[in-house]
């Protein structure tokens, strides 16, 4: 791995922009609707032009923390869908306010669907064309799908796993929108680590996987997350589920102080055996306003 740090996005997305961002805030457009949510590293003042400033007042939603010492949550200025339908490149699924600021995904993800969807395709190409081999995908923490969908897309066999019965739902819900019902994926509750450790005993084995771990959470049965603790152990586990040939993996998180580069030493040590390159970076978002690039999020993604 190279000391350096790459800087991810995607542009061109017609369901989504970010406006504009400033003083502790941004400002989304999330299909039909505008939201301010917090973001703490803008530290700059808001863009000073008329259209901007508009934006900012006929906000339908903010969603306040509890650090700026309001009552923590949404505040809705308008009436709005409960759930509303977006796309990424023909890929469907279903947006919503949840009590976590987020909207049921992270627009900022957009460069791991794109290089998901095109890894896989390009490898299922070179494969027997009889069924009997296809990529075995698996979405640690995977939340709404929206990853999950792509690989499916691409033609992978796909196993999702998250720790919320409602999570899951919601996924279900996105594969229903998305007219792919019929196509193979797996949807489990369970523990990550649990998860991980019954697969490696019956040998089932993954050529690509994502991972999303949070900072902190519990299992399906109240087992505790911390991933300063967890981290290490997780890539642990899923080293002994990868296959012999693995396709890559990706690890992001929203938790880690420190910078991507640790995120990809971790990664870096977990496939050590195997010939492939480890590439690190920060997720991030182009803003609109001020053509600002703003970071989300650290990466680390090992390919062949």
């Amino acid at each position: 791995m190279k000391n350096q740090i790459k800087i991810f996005y995607t542009k061109d997305w017609p369901d989504y922009e970010l406006l504009d961002t400033g003083e502790g805030e941004k400002l989304e457009r999330f299909g039909p609707y505008i939201f301010v949510r917090p973001c703490e590293d803008a530290v700059w003042p808001k863009a000073s032009t008329k259209e901007a400033k508009e934006a900012w007042v006929k906000a339908d939603g903010k969603f306040w923390s509890s650090k700026v010492g309001a009552k923590a949550g949404w505040k809705m200025e308008k009436k709005i869908t409960k759930k509303w339908e977006m796309s990424y490149k023909g890929i469907k699924f279903l947006a919503s306010p949840t009590p976590f600021r987020h909207l049921g995904f992270f627009p900022e993800q957009a460069i791991h669907w794109d290089f998901i969807e095109a890894k896989i395709k390009s490898t299922e190409a070179g494969l027997p064309q009889n069924g009997e081999k296809k990529i075995n995908f698996l979405n640690l923490f995977g939340y709404t799908g929206v990853a999950s969908l792509f690989a499916l897309r691409a033609g992978a066999e796909v196993t999702h796993l998250d720790a919320s019965k409602q999570t899951l739902a919601w996924a279900k819900e996105n594969q229903n929108l998305s007219g792919f019902e019929n196509l193979p994926m797996r949807v489990i509750e369970d523990d990550a680590l649990k998860f991980l450790e019954r697969e490696a005993k019956r040998g089932n084995k993954y050529d690509a996987i994502i991972m999303d771990p949070p900072k902190f959470g519990r299992g399906p049965k109240g087992e505790v997350w911390k991933i300063e603790e967890m981290l290490p152990k997780l890539l642990t586990a899923v080293q002994k589920v990868l296959s012999d040939k693995p396709l890559f993996v990706i690890l992001t998180s929203y938790a880690i102080d420190s910078s991507s580069l640790s995120l990809g030493y971790a990664l870096e040590e977990m496939m050590k055996n195997f010939k492939g390159t480890t590439d690190v970076g920060e997720l991030c978002i182009l803003e609109k306003s001020n053509n600002r690039i703003i970071q989300l999020a650290n990466t680390a993604v090992w390919s062949v």
